[in-house]
């Protein structure tokens, strides 16, 4: 027998070192897809507006529209009492709109409008000035402007939308530069996943700067050398490259015939009739399908197998997605399904 060279032994674990590699690059997801540092996020806004312009589609029976537009004639210098307000050319409707993180006074915001009276349609209409508050009743915009409604057979009258129809009237105040540090959190919590990270940005970094807090939370230390400069040392985390983890999970949507299965996924060994279908998991062969001897179909499967391997006999036996979903539920309930059955 030949006993490989050192030099040759070195070109082999070179290659499974690449191959393996690749394997890992392949599943890998930037750190900024899979995790969002704490504090900066959207905050949502709220308003209450007037849409004029009409062309008698407005709200017809509406006290509190009627109340709105008289307050809003007051202001103007014109006063008129409720009672004198009535026109179908007018609506009344609730704002919605997204502050972004970071945002400044001067940018512009989209926002929507959606009727909360009788109105038909808002088509054609503008709406008059309005503020927008975010949850701590604060004014953070101000829209105006006139509503683009879809005219198609299937568009949704009663709700309208202002592209850049609001104007931010005050900074989101948030100092990054003077932080300490920054905790980051993974939008799929996995201890796994959680721990990568940690390791991923500690390699990086050069040092341990990074803790793994529990499944869904890193904290990170700013390094001496980036103090001052913490956009260039989140700019330089969140392009790293992790493999994040999941548990063994099957999502079953029983309306739509569904079945979205986890690479993880495992069965144990189990036998299944279901009609004239015969499936066995744990026999000594590998995959296969076929009739015994009543006509009947079977399927063979290793121990072990995968529910994709499951699938794809299944399919190859002519099992309709029903049937599969059905299957499925009572190998979970034999507790031979190894991984996490998920029913919508």
């Amino acid at each position: 027998m030949s006993i490989p060279s050192p030099l040759k032994m070195f070109l082999l674990l070179q290659a499974a070192l690449i191959v393996m590699a690749c394997a890992l690059s392949a599943n890998a997801a930037r750190v900024k897809d899979i995790a969002n540092v704490r504090g900066v996020r959207d905050n949502q806004l709220i308003g209450y507006g007037i849409v004029v312009g009409l062309k008698g589609t407005g709200d017809s029976k509406s006290e509190f529209t009627n109340k709105s537009v008289a307050r809003m004639l007051d202001k103007l210098g014109i006063k008129l009492e409720d009672k004198d307000v009535a026109s179908k050319n007018v609506a009344a409707v609730i704002l919605t709109a997204t502050l972004p993180p970071f945002a400044r006074a001067g940018n512009k915001l989209d926002l929507t409008a959606s009727s909360i009276g009788d109105s038909s349609s808002l088509a054609g209409g503008t709406l008059l000035q309005a503020p927008l508050r975010a949850a701590d009743q604060q004014i953070y915009a101000v829209a105006q402007g006139p509503l683009l409604v879809g005219t198609g057979q299937d568009s949704h009258a009663t709700v309208g939308r202002l592209p850049n129809g609001a104007i931010i009237e005050r900074d989101v105040a948030e100092d990054f530069t003077s932080r300490k540090m920054f905790r980051l959190t993974l939008h799929n919590p996995d201890f796994t996943t959680s721990a990568r990270l940690a390791k991923k940005i500690n390699l990086d970094l050069s040092g341990k700067y990074a803790t793994a807090k529990d499944a869904g939370t890193v904290d990170i230390v700013v390094p001496f050398s980036y103090e001052g400069k913490a956009v260039e040392l989140l700019a330089s985390i969140e392009s790293l490259e992790v493999t994040p983890d999941a548990r063994a999970r099957v999502i079953v949507n029983e309306k739509t015939g569904t079945v979205v299965i986890g690479e993880n996924v495992r069965i144990s060994r189990v036998a299944i009739s279901h009609g004239d279908l015969t499936v066995k998991v744990g026999g000594a062969s590998t995959t296969a399908k076929s009739k015994d001897q009543s006509g009947d179909k079977v399927a063979v499967l290793d121990t072990g197998t995968s529910v994709g391997d499951l699938v794809k006999a299944m399919n190859g036996l002519g099992v309709s997605p029903k049937d599969l979903i059905t299957i499925l539920q009572n190998i979970k309930a034999a507790g031979a399904l190894q991984g996490e059955l998920e029913i919508l």
